[in-house]
């Protein structure tokens, strides 16, 4: 008989790595063959713009959420519940309501956190309260060993399972351009590919954008994603401001065969971020799949993610004098760059690809549930 497993999670909208990692679950044909599934949305926010808000909209879904909840559980019983909590703001409180309800019912818990923040929250008494009661006889699933920190003083690294996030490979991929015509080449396009917020770093980007220029070289930076706090019209007063405009392209949110094409035509990505969840972003996956040398920081687990010197370039936090070094080096280092790439490509074949991480998903599961009879 299958173990009966609840998936409690989000799924898009909006695009974010949580919600992209919970469709693919609840899509797969490997975790809905091996397990008695049932599925339950914890989005409550259904546009970046209203992700941490209060209205009167969020809270009657959020009391449809409990519900839901309540009525799979009620009346039947299942060997686990699968959750992807949300560990701070808002979002947690709600959560934690969520938690209780399932831990009212005796329902055996296993986090899958997508975020961080917790040890930073827990300097608020309430806050260590809270986050004792939630995590009391629970398992966790991390991105990466290196965020344990954030959990280890309410969870025992014995109930901590470590599962890298993972994505599809493209079903359209190719590089027609030989890779003699791109040495050759004096021009570079950078790609910027994420939700339109400022700790992912667009600004620092941007002035980064502004010192390349200076030194004359001839290059490319396009930014694509969907508006956060930085709309379109912020944006654009920015690249003017700078007098960058003949420089910088903005494409705004850009999906499947658009999205694809766009990674296909870039060169080099660039993250900068700053973002306080930061943990294991997809998106530098994503440019791990199309070949692309990344310039990030060391935010989260992304020093596990890129090599520094093999898969791409690390570079200080808000600091875009070190990332127009990084950005220049890129350019004056053509075949390097690519080298980088390639090598980019073979991390994500061993180690991001969505069928290891279905496979560590279905392990991790039938684990907890074989082990759910003794004690945490």
């Amino acid at each position: 008989m299958k173990s009966k497993i609840l998936f409690i999670l989000h799924v898009p909208p909006p695009i974010d790595g949580a919600s992209i990692i919970g469709s693919y679950i609840k899509e797969n044909a490997l975790i809905n063959s091996t397990f008695d599934t049932e599925y339950i949305n914890l989005t409550s926010a259904f546009t970046l713009e209203t992700i941490g808000k209060s209205n009167l909209k969020k809270i009657s879904i959020i009391f449809k959420i409990l519900k839901k909840v309540y009525e799979s559980i009620k009346n039947k019983k299942y060997d686990y519940s699968y959750m992807t909590l949300t560990t701070t703001g808002a979002g947690f409180y709600k959560d934690f309501l969520v938690v209780l309800l399932l831990k009212l019912f005796r329902v055996k818990i296993i986090f899958h956190l997508h975020n961080k923040g917790v040890l930073k929250n827990s300097k608020a008494y309430y806050n260590r309260l809270l986050y004792k009661v939630v995590f009391k006889n629970t398992k966790c699933i991390l991105l990466s060993n290196c965020l344990y920190k954030d959990v280890k003083n309410y969870v025992k690294k014995k109930n901590v399972f470590i599962c890298n996030n993972g994505i599809p490979n493209s079903e359209y991929l190719i590089k027609n351009t030989p890779i003699q015509h791109i040495v050759d080449s004096n021009t570079c396009k950078f790609l910027f590919l994420s939700n339109m917020m400022q700790e992912k770093g667009v600004f620092i980007l941007l002035e980064a954008t502004k010192k390349l220029q200076a030194k004359g070289y001839k290059f490319e930076c396009h930014f694509v994603g969907a508006c956060s706090d930085i709309t379109n019209p912020l944006l654009k007063n920015k690249v003017k401001e700078l007098g960058i405009e003949n420089k910088v392209h903005i494409h705004g949110q850009k999906v499947n065969d658009a999205k694809r094409d766009i990674f296909q035509e870039a060169d080099v990505f660039v993250f900068p971020t700053y973002y306080h969840n930061e943990c294991f972003p997809l998106v530098l996956i994503e440019a791990m799949l199309y070949s692309l040398p990344v310039i990030s920081t060391p935010e989260g687990a992304i020093s596990e993610m890129v090599l520094e010197g093999k898969t791409g370039l690390l570079t200080p936090q808000k600091n875009s004098d070190k990332l127009a070094e990084a950005m220049e080096y890129m350019l004056k280092h053509p075949k390097e760059r690519i080298h980088m790439g390639i090598e980019g490509r073979k991390r994500y074949e061993e180690k991001y690809t969505i069928s290891i991480f279905e496979k560590n998903i279905v392990d991790i599961l039938n684990t907890v549930v074989k082990s759910s009879d003794k004690t945490i």
